[in-house]
């Protein structure tokens, strides 16, 4: 009987990690639509500054979505280890250095999607931008916040 409640178990587990995979998948398409919709109103930009901006932003996102997943997959972060005590310096060490290249690596992407803004749009609409960013992420917070607190 436990066999066969094992072999059950292990037949359906690809099955239920892919539905939380879709629901989390899901979840960040939602998240992405209100954000793109978001930043529409708040940036308020012309026919042509959108032209010019969506695709820029669609490459950023793209390009730290990628990043992301790299860090992701290769589990690199403190919030993996339980207890730093059993970990060697070294270990510690590369821990910490992994970290550190990962923010690199990804404010190297903001700098160069700044770059790529500031030469084809005004300095205030990327400073509408960057502004936009910050409250969208405080507002969803929020969103988030009241959403647990009603449940």
């Amino acid at each position: 009987m436990k066999n066969i409640l094992a072999a059950t178990i292990l037949l359906l587990l690809p099955f239920l990690v892919s539905a939380q995979a879709q629901r989390d998948n899901g979840r960040r398409g939602e998240i992405d639509a209100y954000k793109i919709t978001y930043l529409k109103e708040k940036l308020e930009l012309t026919p042509e500054e959108s032209r010019i901006f969506w695709p820029i932003y669609t490459a950023w996102q793209a390009e730290q979505s990628a990043l992301r997943k790299e860090r992701r997959e290769r589990m690199i972060s403190f919030r993996k280890i339980t207890e730093i005590e059993d970990l060697s310096d070294t270990q510690v060490q590369s821990l910490i250095t992994n970290e550190l290249d990962f923010k690199q690596k990804d404010l190297n992407i903001e700098r160069k999607y700044y770059g790529r803004l500031k030469s084809s749009l005004p300095i205030k609409t990327i400073g509408k931008y960057y502004r936009a960013q910050e409250t969208f992420k405080r507002e969803l917070l929020s969103r988030y916040r009241d959403g647990k607190r009603n449940n």
